[in-house]
């Protein structure tokens, strides 16, 4: 870095950055920077009040129920007909109104199997009802 001297030989306009305003910026920000800095990294020590709440509550019932090609109806694996359903329903509505209904159904069962299932169902005011298709066969 060349300084200039008060002393010019020519006439000609000085072709060097006079760089001792910027320096002077540099070292005013670097104070302001480091008076700042300790102050963000300053935490206020709280002393938080410690509070229990109430246990968590058990998710709803899942009830799974299937709907084979010959309308054939299974509550959770088993084969029943549409009298248990019924009375299944119904025990499971009186545990838990919010116990959701997981249904499957096979493609080819008519629309009125699945429609009496889903009426039963709502009837006894279990209307949480999911449709379980099979993703792996989507096209």
């Amino acid at each position: 870095m060349a300084f200039a001297s008060f002393e010019q030989d020519d006439d000609g306009p000085m072709a060097e950055i006079n760089m001792i305003p910027l320096i002077d910026v540099m070292l005013v920000l670097l104070i302001i920077f480091m008076v700042t800095a300790p102050l963000l990294t300053h935490a206020v020590k709280v002393d938080l009040p410690k509070e229990s709440t109430a246990a968590n509550e058990l998710p709803p019932e899942n009830i799974q129920i299937a709907i084979g090609a010959d309308e054939q109806l299974f509550w959770s694996g088993e084969k029943i007909d549409k009298e248990t359903l019924k009375v299944k329903l119904q025990e499971a509505a009186a545990r838990d109104k919010t116990a959701e209904i997981q249904l499957r159904a096979d493609q080819n069962v008519p629309y009125r199997s699945v429609a009496h299932v889903m009426s039963e169902a709502a009837r006894l005011g279990l209307t949480r009802i999911g449709f379980v298709t099979d993703p792996s066969t989507a096209k």
